[in-house]
């Protein structure tokens, strides 16, 4: 899972993950009462993670230009994916007994425990939606008027992207697929990957106070980018993975399957900059997944 081979230039993103990786350690005791299940969400978020996704979230707002605190929204994000890791590596899924080089949830807590853990941050996943809401609602004028239709378009997304036709129904297809065509991993691709990057970028769109009416165009965005991101997982994987394993990499061979890389990354760049929001870390961001992608094609 896009190892780290090269340290390409991160020192924009570096500020933005610190202020994102304080800001969920100061909110793990909001989860509820210290027990063992509260334990469990805490080993699973705190668990390592390039905090891509939230990132993205805060990424967007800065490149807004708006001032906005976007903060609950990246951990909304966060803990959609984390629920979704913990559900993924459970022996009735992918039956994966590390996570970032260090046991699954289930392996340190049990398969009970580690179900509970992902309904639960997948609960307080929609409450920092909400919460996202209530900060909007409290900053000028153009941005409180909106709060209750920015809350309502965020859920939307969160629910189209979680649901059977985005993640759920992704590992469903991953799971039971009968054949692995091209198209079928695609589909998969953008069903399990794609969705949360689509979450990822819309909350930091939305809640940074981006155009209401250009959701979609957003949207489309996140689509290049979640494609790209993971083309590039997979050749960095390919080497690795076992040949049930869906692997675009393994499927189109590697020279097709980087050009398809370069062409997602392409097209991403081109609308981030008729966005006007392709700034300096989005494309220190660029140049990391870039990195694994060549190191894997290679």
């Amino acid at each position: 899972m896009l190892k780290q081979l090269i340290k390409p230039d991160t020192s924009l993103i570096k500020p933005l993950k610190g202020n994102f990786e304080m800001f969920l350690k100061q909110n793990i005791i909001h989860l509820g009462d210290r027990n063992k299940l509260r334990d469990a969400c805490e080993y699973a978020l705190l668990n390592g993670g390039k905090r891509i996704r939230p990132l993205i979230v805060m990424m967007v707002a800065k490149a807004l230009g708006n001032g906005l605190d976007v903060l609950e929204g990246a951990l909304s994000v966060e803990y959609f994916h984390t629920a979704s890791l913990i559900a993924d590596d459970l022996p009735c899924m992918d039956n994966d007994d590390f996570r970032r080089s260090k046991p699954a949830l289930h392996k340190v807590h049990g398969e009970t425990v580690a179900l509970l853990a992902s309904y639960a941050l997948i609960s307080a996943g929609y409450e920092k939606i909400f919460q996202s809401a209530q900060v909007l609602s409290k900053q000028k004028k153009p941005f409180r008027e909106r709060a209750n239709e920015t809350c309502v378009i965020a859920l939307d997304a969160a629910t189209q992207c979680a649901g059977i036709s985005g993640a759920t129904g992704g590992q469903f297809k991953d799971l039971f697929s009968e054949e692995r065509t091209i198209e079928e991993a695609l589909d998969i691709i953008y069903k399990k990957t794609v969705t949360l990057f689509e979450i990822s970028f819309i909350f930091g769109w939305i809640f940074g106070g981006g155009s209401l009416g250009e959701v979609e165009k957003i949207r489309s965005v996140a689509y290049h980018f979640g494609m790209a991101f993971q083309i590039a997982d997979d050749l960095d994987d390919m080497d690795q993975d076992d040949e049930n394993a869906l692997n675009v990499a393994r499927l189109l061979g590697k020279k097709k399957a980087k050009e398809l890389f370069n062409k997602e990354m392409e097209t991403f760049t081109l609308k981030m900059k008729k966005l006007g929001i392709l700034t300096p870390e989005f494309e220190q961001t660029m140049d990391l997944i870039k990195g694994y992608a060549k190191a894997g094609s290679s």
